[in-house]
């Protein structure tokens, strides 16, 4: 597991700890991405295809690619892209050696709930459309505990993207920040169902919105293109915490 870097929020001067993502490289090998320290993270306000790709050199083969500009989200609500260092001009002259296998990724680590479960280390999916940020955050539902969860045959008017036993999701892939009338929708439907709300945005919340999320106590996640959501709130640490056992 890569070591984490400190990355200050530029709205709120927090410093949260950052993990750089690690990819599987087309040879096998585990590529992290090489996380400027000391450099200062842009917050992100509008996205482009572009700016959302970075050039990252691997170690063992040499292969240059591009991989989702790593990204963090602040519990204020600001989502940065994180600074990378640029790939070295040359290839390293580390190959595999012919008919020998390439090191393949460890595991990371799985997480030991209060409940005394052990919940497997989460798999994301990287988002290259706005469908993959739903299969994303069915798949994350999923690893919380909550294993039916499954897309709605048709996206309602109130908007609810992904519905199982005793949750309902709401996933907003547009590039601006998700607004408060859309919070209010997903807990609606919460509240008719009787099951949690949840959200998930790829561009951060908009402030009232977040702050209509804390008084609700609905859990709030940022996705970054790896498909890894990060918790923006106290309810979305809890959710991680106790996952869908501790509801």
């Amino acid at each position: 597991m890569a070591d984490s870097v400190p990355v200050r929020c530029p709205t709120c001067r927090r410093e949260n700890a950052f993990t750089p993502p690690t990819f599987p490289c087309a040879c096998g090998a585990p590529l992290t991405l090489p996380v400027l320290r000391g450099g200062v993270p842009v917050e992100i306000l509008h996205r482009t295809w572009q700016s959302s790709w970075v050039e990252v050199r691997c170690e063992v083969c040499g292969r240059q690619d591009e991989w989702p500009a790593p990204e963090s989200g602040c519990a204020c609500g600001t989502v940065v892209r994180v600074p990378v260092a640029p790939a070295p001009a040359l290839p390293p002259p580390n190959f595999p050696s012919p008919g020998r296998a390439a090191p393949r990724p460890a595991p990371a680590f799985p997480l030991r709930t209060p409940h005394g479960l052990t919940r497997p280390a989460f798999r994301p999916v990287t988002i290259r459309t706005a469908r993959d940020c739903v299969t994303a955050a069915e798949q994350y539902l999923k690893w919380l505990g909550y294993a039916d969860a499954a897309r709605t045959q048709e996206r309602t008017a109130s908007g609810v993207d992904l519905r199982g036993t005793g949750v309902v999701a709401q996933v907003d892939p547009t590039t601006h920040a998700t607004a408060l009338r859309e919070i209010e929708c997903v807990w609606l439907n919460g509240l008719n169902d009787s099951a949690l709300a949840v959200f998930f945005s790829l561009a951060g919340y908009a402030r009232d919105a977040r702050s209509r999320a804390d008084e609700l106590r609905l859990p709030l996640f940022v996705m970054d293109l790896t498909g890894t959501p990060q918790p923006v709130n106290d309810p979305a640490d809890e959710l991680i915490k106790y996952g869908a056992a501790g509801r």
